[in-house]
């Protein structure tokens, strides 16, 4: 990881910067494959999914045998955890209901909001060396919980054009709907415009690469909304002499084992500390299988020595991290004035991976800076608010002539008659 010491506020931008290409770098190919698509359907789909996974399939739902086979080969100790984390998060999600709200504005004016659920969703799950079947539990329990209709998964093949059986067991057992062996842009795509085979869906969640990142925002240009550009991985700790060096190491490399162009930051007020994480990253590098991976992303990291906890809050609210964790005395003060992160984990025992995995909240989080503007998944976010109002004889009384007022003012002539002949009706 390099190493910046004191460096000035004019230069966190840079220092900061994500190993991410830009949209404009990767739209031409995106365009390309969606209007492929488009135009040909499940064609299409058979044709990128050879190029770009190496198998060529004639069939891309998943089939009930498929799934019951899986199920055969999920051993009992996995389904033991995944029944741990599927309560939890469940749970989490659960207590994020709200009641009606409801309220009378003025005599004879009631005004109220009710949640719906949104119909029809696609969840995208990342696959190759890392199946991500946790993201399902993250995704799939709130859709179920919100009551969404159709949940449609589509998750990339391997090389035999299977997927893997944890994938399958987890998907039925939160009450996926529809499973297909489609990954990458073509798999945005295919849920975005609709194929002979995949449903055309109103909302696409899930993480991804770039590629699929940049996917996802096409979508958003066909009138499918999206969770959030959710793309490569990243974490920030801060942590001062009171954090445990070797537990920090883990941190940081658990997110830089997820892909090379995933990043992690480690901001401290100690130069010792950072000395001593250094070291801790060479000794637990050399046993992790996913080695390789963890060196490039670990390559384009940063450590940054800060003079004070003021300037550390001031660069974690700019750099705006996915995953953050707080391990520090002075625990409260970040706490309080962070205003921009994904997921906030707190002290030396609370390790990233507890939020990946289990402890209910979800792992769909905004990256590359959209926490300044992005909540990460919720239940709320598979679910429409909508307004109603009810007006009495009273009401239209009350509030009709600010109406007209107004609706005149803007030269609305059919907006202002609209309340006079209610009004005149009830003068006469």
């Amino acid at each position: 990881m390099k190493k910046y010491v004191n460096p000035k506020s004019s230069e966190w931008a840079k220092i900061l910067s994500r190993p991410t290409q830009s949209f404009e770098a990767i739209e031409p190919v995106v365009r390309e494959i969606f209007e492929k698509v488009k135009s040909e359907g499940d064609n299409a789909l058979k044709t990128y999914t050879q190029r770009f996974d190496g198998v060529n399939l004639t069939d891309f739902r998943v089939s009930e045998k498929e799934i019951s086979e899986a199920t055969g080969k999920v051993s009992e100790e996995l389904k033991s955890a995944i029944e741990t984390a599927r309560g939890n998060i469940t749970k989490f999600h659960a207590a994020q209901r709200t009641d009606k709200v409801s309220t009378e504005t003025m005599p004879g004016v009631q005004c109220w909001q009710e949640k719906r659920p949104i119909q029809k969703v696609g969840l995208y799950i990342p696959g190759g060396s890392a199946p991500l079947f946790s993201t399902i539990l993250m995704l799939a329990i709130p859709a179920k919980l919100a009551g969404c209709e159709e949940i449609v998964v589509c998750s990339p093949p391997d090389k035999g054009g299977k997927l893997n059986p944890v994938i399958l067991y987890t998907a039925q057992l939160c009450g996926v709907t529809k499973i297909f062996k489609v990954g990458g842009i073509q798999a945005i795509a295919g849920m975005t415009l609709g194929t002979e085979t995949i449903p055309k869906v109103f909302k696409i969640f899930g993480p991804g690469n770039q590629y699929v990142t940049v996917a996802k925002q096409w979508a958003t240009k066909m009138g499918v909304a999206i969770d959030m550009p959710a793309g490569p991985s990243e974490l920030l700790v801060v942590a001062d002499t009171t954090a445990n060096p070797a537990f920090v190491a883990s941190d940081l490399l658990s997110q830089a084992e997820h892909g090379i162009d995933s990043q992690v930051i480690l901001i401290s007020t100690s130069a010792e500390l950072l000395d001593k994480v250094e070291k801790e990253l060479e000794n637990q590098l050399a046993a992790l299988p996913r080695q390789e991976i963890a060196r490039q992303a670990i390559a384009h990291s940063r450590m940054i020595l800060v003079k004070d906890d003021n300037t550390a809050l001031a660069v974690i609210n700019e750099y705006g991290p996915e995953h953050y964790i707080v391990c520090v005395e002075n625990e409260d003060f970040y706490i309080q004035n962070t205003v921009n992160a994904g997921s906030v984990f707190i002290g030396n025992y609370t390790p990233e991976s507890v939020g990946d995995y289990a402890s209910g909240t979800n792992h769909t989080l905004p990256t590359n800076g959209y926490a300044k503007q992005y909540s990460g998944v919720n239940l709320d976010s598979f679910m429409k608010s909508m307004t109603f109002q009810k007006l009495s004889k009273e009401g239209i009384q009350n509030i009709g002539k600010s109406v007209e007022l107004m609706a005149e003012a803007e030269g609305l002539q059919a907006h202002k008659n609209a309340v006079t002949l209610r009004l005149k009706e009830l003068d006469f």
